[in-house]
């Protein structure tokens, strides 16, 4: 089987967060990205506490794929450091498992 992530990004707006969240599924990087709205982050930047409305991606793909998917969000992600970061899978039900694998395997 192969070794599934979960990768997180977080996006300014609606727009971008869907904007990448389509390109990622449409391009087979991703089998499936869910969209949080209205989350609230708070971030130390260039020594500053700072705070903003966001929208969180949730990512489900191979770790293979996971060069591509980084590449794709840094090329169309606004921020100067946009937030990516993948985490291994470690279970899931089976089925669901398969069909994130089937769907990167019809690249």
């Amino acid at each position: 089987m192969t070794q599934l992530i979960i990768t997180l990004c977080t996006c300014p707006d609606k727009d971008t967060a869907e904007k990448i969240a389509r390109l990622l599924v449409e391009e087979s990087l991703a089998a499936c990205v869910n969209i949080l709205p209205n989350i609230r982050s708070i971030y130390s930047w260039e020594g500053q506490v700072e705070s903003a409305e966001e929208h969180l991606l949730i990512i489900k793909s191979p770790q293979t794929g996971y060069q591509a998917i980084e590449t794709a969000i840094r090329r169309h992600h606004p921020y100067e450091l946009p937030e990516i970061i993948a985490v291994p899978i470690e279970r899931g039900l089976p089925e669901y498992i398969n069909w994130i694998n089937s769907c990167h395997a019809s690249k």
